[in-house]
């Protein structure tokens, strides 16, 4: 008898539990309510540069790896199809809509080996911080062996342009 006591106990704690994370879970996300949606991306995009199969890991606050944004259907890991595009990235998780994060909301690409709940080799994380609306996120991909095209297409998006050569800065040496 004292063992179904005890079982019963037990699967009472467990289902508070998992009730407590619950709640946790949606007050984050009421917590969030205020934080923009992503741009949904349309179909009419330019060309890819670049398009690899991987996984989506989080999307968190800028500089804070473990603050999770659990909106917009960014909350939970995923498979994930990332395209570069002249216009921005292209970003479909599945189960989710895709979503585009334009070139000009791009801030920096980097790479990273740990973010909330996953540990990677080093650089094994593809980061792209970007800005949601008023927010600033970083968004953390696992792309696998070669990340590298994609890498370089993102960066060629934020690098900005040569500036045009002022003539009055020619050196007067010239004669």
């Amino acid at each position: 008898m004292t063992y179904w006591l005890i079982g019963a106990a037990v699967l009472v704690l467990l289902g508070l539990l998992m009730a407590q994370l619950v709640r946790s879970w949606r007050g984050r996300g009421r917590r969030q309510s205020a934080v923009a949606a992503p741009e949904a991306a349309p179909d009419d995009l330019g060309a890819a540069t670049a398009e690899t199969d991987g996984f989506y890991v989080a999307t968190t606050r800028a500089g804070e790896p473990l603050e999770r944004i659990v909106v917009h259907g960014l909350g939970f890991r995923g498979r994930a199809v990332v395209s570069v595009h002249p216009e921005g990235m292209r970003l479909e998780i599945a189960g989710e809509r895709a979503v585009l994060v334009r070139a000009s909301a791009i801030r920096v690409v980097d790479r990273a080996t740990w973010t909330i709940d996953r540990v990677v080799e080093t650089d094994g994380l593809v980061l792209v911080g970007w800005a949601l609306g008023d927010l600033d996120v970083d968004t953390y991909l696992r792309l696998g062996d070669d990340a590298r095209p994609v890498v370089d297409a993102l960066r060629s998006l934020t690098t900005p342009a040569a500036p045009a050569a002022d003539p009055s800065t020619k050196d007067q040496h010239d004669d």
